[in-house]
């Protein structure tokens, strides 16, 4: 056995779990690290603010399938991340966070850039370390990425003292992980596959739930044949969008509170929901009094604490979900409930009729007609991430996904800032894909920053901003509900393509439907980061909306457009 500094056991460990790529930025507390950073074949991507780092490996796990790594030193450093790390919570993302931290002697004593960054993450981590000898080094590296990845996938952070980091001990991986109190369940009990399977038999209205655990479980062949077999219709949460293809006759969208509202009325008319890894989020639920009165409900669900937390089901099935799916199949028989697909079939075509895309051209540029120009030119195939706003709900209702692992925003966490950084994560997991943000103007600027970081990094990202030179979604919720007394939302911008050609981006400005797609194909045809400013209406509102508290079917509609007449 041969000697190695605590730091350079990280890396060595790191390598050893496949880590190719780190998001971080440097500072005393973790200096020893990135010196022994030198010697390891992992690219190092600077970020310019330890927020960007934390959201960087949240989008290269989402878009990867792995663990998705940021490094920062200790104080400052270590709580910019927190806000990274409460969004890969709230929306099970596997990343693991490393942070430098004061010699072990000093802790307690208020040192420099000390602060207690284990206390502050652990409500929002799977797990956290304090590593305060080089010797615990190995072992936590490897089970913090054994606990991020497995079982209902999570942020896990290491934080490691400075003398940890450079003190020499004798190293060796460790091949297995012993965690006696930690076994994420798999298969569900027969006796509850069997109870499940009858209420299937008896259901004449199903309705399919699927989250974001179908991705996390690769379980998307598996619903595809349940749902095929049973002939079940499947909502999405947003999260599980690209979960089951756009395109199935039986995929009915986004459900919740800017879901479809054929989606919706499917869900409260139901006579049984399956929840396939969701946890029944009040952004999908709405009313709990009132929500699916008169389904029984099933829930395939790896966290136990997820099961009855929200919503009581009548058969919790606690296990992997492509393992309990799998399971499942075969004791379900096949069916056809096609009068309720009818039905549903009916009130599609109403909503269609509301449907913004049914409007005559009147000459004003829309987000939705943006969006839904870059859903046909990039044959719904490019990763989409997004921001928190308006334009994240029309990202989820325009742009239609084939394939899983397309759609990259926060969810949980609402998170305003996460897209560009996002982008550029999701990049480095598939530079070889068409990756492109949609962000609203208010969510860009918080962490435009970053714009920085992509150039350096020669990031082949295109970026879409949507710029309605208002706080968009806050801005809706005034009209509808505070007399449009807009608040604290209208919001002064910078120019767009100005910030963008200050760091050598090339860059262009829409402000007419004409020239929508004439930007999108000058993006598509330049190598590197390209920023795209929509200038589009301002006070255009996302239809349709659950207002809080709302019965899940009580939702402000568009109304119909009639076609203009000869007076008009």
């Amino acid at each position: 056995m041969t000697k190695k500094t605590g730091a350079e056991i990280l890396w060595e460990c790191l390598v050893r779990e496949g880590v190719e790529v780190v998001f971080g930025l440097p500072g005393g507390a973790i200096m020893p690290v990135y010196d022994a950073m030198l010697y390891y074949p992992i690219h190092h991507v600077l970020v310019r603010h330890e927020q960007g780092a934390a959201h960087m490996a949240d989008g290269y796990a989402r878009a990867s399938g792995k663990v998705g790594v940021a490094m920062a030193t200790s104080g400052p450093g270590a709580t910019n991340l927190v806000t990274g790390i409460a969004t890969a919570m709230m929306d099970s993302s596997p990343i693991v966070c490393i942070t430098g931290q004061v010699h072990a002697h000093l802790i307690g004593g208020d040192a420099f850039q000390e602060t207690d960054v284990t206390g502050i993450t652990l409500p929002i981590t799977k797990h956290n370390f304090l590593v305060t000898r080089a010797e615990e080094v190995a072992d936590v590296v490897r089970e913090a990425f054994y606990i991020a990845r497995s079982g209902r996938p999570g942020p896990v952070l290491i934080d490691i003292c400075k003398n940890a980091q450079v003190e020499e001990v004798e190293y060796s991986y460790p091949e297995e992980v012993s965690l006696p109190g930690y076994l994420p369940p798999t298969h569900a009990p027969m006796e509850d596959l069997k109870r499940a399977a009858e209420l299937i038999e008896q259901s004449e209205r199903p309705v399919i739930l699927a989250g974001h655990g179908v991705m996390m479980s690769d379980a998307m062949e598996a619903l595809s044949v349940f749902a095929t077999k049973t002939q079940t219709p499947v909502a999405m949460t947003l999260l599980g969008l690209g979960s089951f293809p756009a395109s199935d006759p039986l995929n009915l969208g986004m459900m919740g509170m800017h879901g479809e509202a054929y989606c919706n009325l499917a869900i409260q008319n139901a006579d049984l929901l399956l929840a396939f890894g969701m946890r029944f989020d009040d952004r999908v639920t709405a009313n709990l009094r009132t929500y699916a009165p008169r389904a029984r409900k099933i829930h395939i669900e790896i966290d136990p604490s997820e099961v009855h937390k929200n919503v009581e089901v009548d058969v919790p099935l606690v296990g992997d979900l492509n393992t309990v799916l799998t399971d499942l199949i075969p004791l379900v028989d096949e069916y056809d409930h096609e009068e309720w697909r009818s039905e549903i079939e009916e009130w599609r075509g109403e909503s269609q009729a509301r449907d913004i895309m049914t409007w005559p051209d009147d000459g004003k540029l829309y987000t939705a007609h943006a969006i839904r120009d870059l859903w046909e030119v990039t044959n719904g195939e490019a990763i989409i991430t997004t921001g928190v706003g308006q334009h994240q709900m029309w990202a989820a209702q325009y742009y239609h996904f084939e394939k899983p692992n397309r759609m990259i925003t926060s969810g949980g966490a609402g998170t305003m800032g996460f897209g560009l950084p996002a982008t550029i994560g999701a990049w480095f997991a598939k530079p070889d894909e068409e990756v492109w943000l949609v962000d609203g103007d208010g969510s860009f600027q918080m962490t435009q920053a970053e714009l920085s970081t992509a150039m350096q990094e020669g990031a082949n990202i295109k970026i879409a901003i949507m710029n309605n030179r208002f706080l968009g979604m806050v801005r809706q919720w005034q009209e509808f509900f505070f007399e449009s007394r807009y608040s604290g939302t209208p919001l002064s911008c910078p120019d767009f393509v100005m910030i963008a050609e200050a760091h050598g981006i090339p860059a262009r400005k829409v402000t007419e439907p004409g020239e929508v797609l004439p930007a999108i194909e000058f993006a598509r045809q330049t190598d590197g980061p390209v920023v795209i400013e929509f200038q589009v209406e301002k006070e255009e509102a996302v239809y349709p909306m659950v207002p809080t508290g709302a019965d899940l079917d009580k939702m402000i509609r568009r109304p119909i457009r009639n076609e203009p007449t000869a007076a008009d």
